[in-house]
């Protein structure tokens, strides 16, 4: 598997050289609020004008697009755009999640996001109400889990 951390940093670096907007959500988001736990992927919530931006960065350091149009999810209040990069000799897919803040709850996380420091980086990510929002959206298991990790470590 790909280091995800060192994944993450660069995508950072390489948003940060496009001007891209971003705001981390997801697991990452989970380590920078309430407490690291494992995760698979990058979750990244951008303005819908911002997506090609995003890829085009994204591009630069080996992920693709990886279907021909967005995913739409929760009847349609989440839509996502899935990159994924492959490492070669390495089985294992890269996958970097975007999410594009739309009326609705995602806009309202996009809202909240706040200025953090990740491992000397200075990144912008959602806070914790707004990824308690995200988090409700879907109400898996890890998410409820999440949502009471963040409320109880406020």
């Amino acid at each position: 598997m790909p280091d995800l951390l060192e994944e993450f940093r660069a995508v950072v670096a390489a948003l940060g050289r496009a001007g891209a907007p971003f705001a981390v959500c997801g697991g990452i988001a989970m380590g920078i609020h309430a407490r690291p736990r494992a995760t698979i992927d990058i979750d990244l919530l951008v303005p819908p004008a911002a997506v090609p931006d995003v890829a085009r960065a994204a591009a630069t350091l080996g992920f693709e697009q990886r279907l021909r149009g967005p995913v739409r999810l929760g009847g349609g209040a989440v839509v996502m755009h899935g990159l994924t990069k492959m490492v070669p000799g390495d089985p294992e897919v890269l996958m970097l999640d975007v999410i594009e803040a739309r009326p609705g709850a995602t806009a309202l996380a996009w809202e909240s996001r706040v200025a953090a420091d990740w491992e000397g980086v200075a990144v912008s990510v959602v806070s914790r109400e707004g990824l308690i929002t995200l988090k409700r959206l879907r109400g898996s298991p890890q998410d409820l889990a999440d949502i009471h990790a963040l409320e109880v470590n406020e």
